[in-house]
Parts: C-alpha cells; sequence; structure tokens
C-alpha cells in the first residue's frame, strides 16, 4: 500500500513540475517610442497598414465579421501617431489565431514527460 502510495506521490510532484516547467504564453510589449512623428512618416505607416488590410485574405476575414473596408480606414485613421507606427513596424510579428509552433512543442513534450511517467509507473 506504501510502495502504491509512494508512486502517486511521485507522479504527482512530477506532473507539478512539469505543468510548472511550461513557460508563460504571453510575450513583451515593446513600448511607444513614435514620440514626435512627422505627417509623412505617419501617413508611411498608415499606408504600410492599409496595404495589408486590404489583402484579399485579411479583407474576408475582416467582412466575415462585420466589417467594412470604410470602417477599417476609419479605424486606422483614428489610431494615435505611436500606435500606427508600433502597429507598421510589427506586422510581421503578427500570428494568426491559434497555437505557436513554440506552444505546440511544450504541449509534446509534456504529453512525452506523461507517457513516460505512466509507463515508469505502471510497472
Amino acid at each position: 500500500m506504501s510502495k502504491r502510495l509512494s508512486k502517486s506521490v511521485l507522479f504527482f510532484v512530477v506532473l507539478l513540475v512539469a505543468v510548472a516547467a511550461i513557460p508563460a504564453f504571453a510575450g513583451p510589449v515593446p513600448s511607444k517610442t513614435a514620440v514626435n512623428q512627422s505627417l509623412e512618416s505617419r501617413d508611411a505607416d498608415l499606408q504600410v497598414v492599409r496595404d495589408v488590410a486590404s489583402n484579399e485574405d485579411i479583407k474576408a476575414v475582416l467582412t466575415a465579421n462585420g466589417f467594412t473596408q470604410a470602417e477599417v480606414d476609419q479605424k486606422l485613421a483614428q489610431m494615435s501617431s505611436q500606435d500606427l507606427r508600433q502597429l507598421a513596424s510589427n506586422l510581421e510579428q503578427l500570428q494568426p489565431a491559434g497555437l505557436t509552433r513554440q506552444e505546440w512543442i511544450w504541449i509534446g513534450i509534456g504529453a512525452l514527460a506523461a507517457l513516460i511517467l505512466v509507463i515508469a509507473l505502471g510497472d
């Protein structure tokens, strides 16, 4: 009985350590550094973001969610220069919904660790 209890406690501790080892999925947010941005720079940033928003795939998703091109343009025009600069400079870092590759790797490692534990403790 005590051997079975010690295996259960060991399993729980290893599982707890494995879950605690998974990093948080939030990332750092860069500070707003676009102070004293010129109008030409703002217009260039606005054009970059509008070009991306006019992509057919993105347009289809926006339309499916009830946004017209006019509404998107209006929201972009209302953005502060700092936010617009940040968005334009970080467009390549935006990811579609779903898990990232790194998150899938951590899930795989956790599943493999759990499988090893189940096999090891099953004896």
